[in-house]
């Protein structure tokens, strides 16, 4: 008879999401979305994993006081801080959107004392792309 297979990472072996902290990064990366709605900040490490995030939304606010700048602020500062406690230095800045929380969101993040190496503005702009709709007769 053969042996039975080992289950590797089983669910009970503690948390799964336990890795979390153990990973230290020194640099990483900052993708901002501010659209006019809400205002997305997630940390990543150079390769594109997500260290944390967070959004205007998560941080409280809720309607629209979520499109404010004070929020994009808060949403910057609590992706932040856990990135910060895992020991991250230095970080690229991307920022996409038109959004109001553009201004705010990278202020948070210059305060915050994280080296910034640049800021890039990655919003898609279309080379004449898709044909807008027919215009309205009423």
């Amino acid at each position: 008879m053969a042996k039975p297979i080992p289950r590797i990472g089983s669910r009970r072996s503690g948390r799964i999401g336990l890795r979390k902290n153990g990973r230290r990064i020194p640099k990483g990366v900052i993708h901002v979305q501010a659209s006019f709605n809400n205002t997305i900040v997630t940390v990543t490490d150079v390769r594109g994993r997500v260290v944390s995030w967070a959004s205007a939304g998560t941080s409280g606010f809720k309607g629209t006081r979520r499109r404010t700048p004070y929020a994009a602020q808060a949403a910057a500062l609590n992706a932040i801080r856990t990135a910060v406690d895992q020991g991250m230095q230095r970080a690229e800045v991307m920022i996409k959107g038109p959004g109001l929380g553009r201004d705010a969101a990278l202020r948070a993040i210059r305060r915050s004392g994280i080296l910034l190496s640049f800021v890039r503005d990655v919003t898609p702009m279309p080379h004449n792309g898709c044909r807008p709709p027919k215009k309205r007769r009423v």
